[in-house]
């Protein structure tokens, strides 16, 4: 749509040139004016001002005037209509939306940032949007940035994101966690490296194409790296061996939030009066009716199916399914330290 109107501006203009230039040359040499009265000539017959000729026009130049009205009327409204249409439809309406996108970025906090909007990238937004989680996408990839431009949900950077301005533009101080897609794993090593520099504390998701570049983008402070190859062939291989239970986990993480689906949850802030406390003492599924499947140890150790048995501590994690009014009364339960 942009790429229209600006070929139809630069036809309009194009055409006013050609016969702007036409008129000059008429007027100097059928009426033996020199530079600058032939372009006011020229000037005045194509705007049709009315204003009055120079020197009185002789017979074959009263032709060439008529002539110059009839062709370039036309034209001069086409390139008018065609300027207006690009500064109000183009320069003006893409000011107020960067300003109204600039606006809503310094609102938000606690958002997630996704550096490349190509497949992984896009896949990412669709996603964190079907959940309702804010996020904001930096792209400098024209064609991508005017499909980013034509959603009204979904808020944009244009720029490099290996840029620290361009991130300090997506507000990455305040950001809760970055997902970087770009296509070249060195790019991808740089926009960690900058970004763990600005907010330490910031999660980093990262996109990896050689198996080498997993390592130094972990130790570049990646919090986690995916190689989307490796994970579609696994995938694959899944889908042979067990397709029944892929189909059953994918069936779960894709629904609305509403219905069943799986969250974290941290035990840091549970009520005293539960830290130290066996799973089968909170009596978490009668309860609330959401169901503890795994737990996260502070050392990294996974505890899937926990016993009834296993102490709940406030450096734990915990995995739960069930819908959403069952996780939030889990969580209801857990801060408010009913124990009875």
């Amino acid at each position: 749509m942009k790429a229209e109107k600006d070929r139809s501006a630069l036809i309009a203009f194009g055409l006013l040139f050609i016969i702007g230039w036409i008129g000059v040359l008429g007027y100097m040499i059928i009426e033996d004016l020199d530079f600058t009265k032939a372009v006011y000539m020229t000037v005045i017959t194509i705007a049709t001002v009315g204003f009055k000729e120079v020197v009185p026009l002789s017979s074959a130049g009263m032709w060439f005037t008529s002539f110059l009205i009839i062709i370039s009327f036309g034209i001069f409204v086409f390139a008018v209509t065609s300027f207006t249409r690009y500064v109000i439809d183009g320069v003006l309406r893409n000011y107020y939306r960067d300003r109204k996108v600039i606006k809503k970025i310094e609102k938000l906090a606690g958002h997630t940032i996704i550096c490349g909007y190509g497949r992984n990238g896009s896949q990412a937004a669709r996603d964190l949007a079907f959940r309702n989680i804010p996020f904001i996408v930096i792209e400098n990839n024209q064609e991508l940035i005017e499909k980013l431009s034509a959603s009204d949900n979904i808020l944009y950077v244009e720029g490099d994101a290996t840029k620290d301005e361009i991130l300090q533009k997506a507000g990455i101080i305040r950001a809760k966690a970055l997902i970087t897609t770009l296509p070249v794993d060195a790019d991808n090593l740089y926009v960690v490296l900058t970004a763990k520099e600005i907010n330490p504390d910031l999660m980093i998701i990262s996109r990896a194409s050689n198996e080498s570049s997993d390592v130094k983008l972990k130790r570049a402070g990646a919090t986690n790296v995916i190689m989307p190859d490796r994970v579609g062939g696994q995938r694959m291989a899944k889908l042979v061996i067990q397709p029944d239970v892929v189909e059953f986990i994918d069936f779960i993480m894709l629904q609305e939030p509403d219905n069943v689906f799986l969250e974290e949850l941290t035990c840091e802030s549970i009520a005293s009066c539960f830290d130290g406390k066996k799973i089968r003492e909170l009596d978490i599924r009668n309860r609330s009716g959401a169901n503890i499947i795994g737990l996260k140890q502070e050392d990294g150790f996974y505890i899937i199916n926990p016993s009834p048995d296993e102490i709940l501590s406030r450096t734990d994690k915990i995995f739960v399914l069930g819908t959403s009014s069952q996780i939030n009364s889990l969580k209801k339960l857990l801060l408010s330290g009913d124990n009875k």
